[in-house]
C-alpha cells in the first residue's frame, strides 16, 4: 500500500480480491485484474478479451466484436470494485446496482485478442449512491466512455 494524493493505493490486486469484491462469476465477471486501486478517487483494471468468450459466438461471425454493453459492464465492475473496498463493504455481501448511465459513447470496437483498460473516477460518492465516470481504452486509444451512477444495496432475499 502507498499513499496517493486523495487516497490510499492498494492495487493491484489479482483475480481472487476482485472475486472477494464482486459477486459476479464466469462469464459474467469482467474484470481479470486491478492495475492500480486508489481509495476514494480511482481504479484502473483490465479485462483480457479472448476469442473464448461466448459472445464471439454470436456477435458477429467473422468479425467478432465485444458487445458495446459488456465494455460498459465492465467499467461498471470495475467501479464496483472501487466501491466496495472504498467504502470498507469487501466481503459484506453488499451488491452495486446501475441506476443510470449517461453519456455513453463508442469510439473503437473491442476485438479479442486485446487487454481492455478500465479507467473508473468517482465523481460522487456518498453512503448508499456513488457516481462515477469511465473510459475504457485499447492501447491509449479511446474505445468508449460514460457517466453512471449505482446504489449499494442489500442482496434480495433468497
Amino acid at each position: 500500500m502507498s499513499e496517493e494524493a486523495g487516497g490510499t493505493n492498494i492495487g493491484p490486486l489479482d483475480i481472487g480480491r476482485v472475486m472477494a469484491a464482486l459477486p459476479h462469476r464466469y462469464p459474467m465477471l469482467l474484470v481479470d485484474r486491478v492495475e492500480e486501486l486508489i481509495l476514494d478517487k480511482s481504479i484502473v483494471a483490465i479485462k483480457a478479451v479472448t476469442i473464448n468468450e461466448a459472445f464471439f459466438q454470436g456477435h458477429f461471425p467473422g468479425r467478432p466484436i465485444m458487445p458495446g454493453v459488456l465494455t460498459v459492464e465492465a467499467l461498471a465492475q470495475a467501479a464496483g470494485v472501487l466501491a466496495v473496498e472504498s467504502l470498507g463493504l469487501a466481503g459484506s455481501g453488499k451488491l452495486v446496482y446501475f441506476m443510470a448511465i449517461d453519456g455513453v459513447k463508442f469510439r473503437k470496437p473491442v476485438e479479442p485478442g486485446i487487454l481492455l483498460r478500465l479507467e473508473v473516477e468517482f465523481l460522487q460518492k456518498r453512503a448508499r449512491v456513488c457516481k462515477f465516470a469511465g473510459r475504457a481504452t485499447i492501447d491509449g486509444e479511446l474505445a468508449a466512455e460514460c457517466e453512471f451512477t449505482a446504489m449499494i444495496a442489500d442482496p434480495p432475499k433468497a
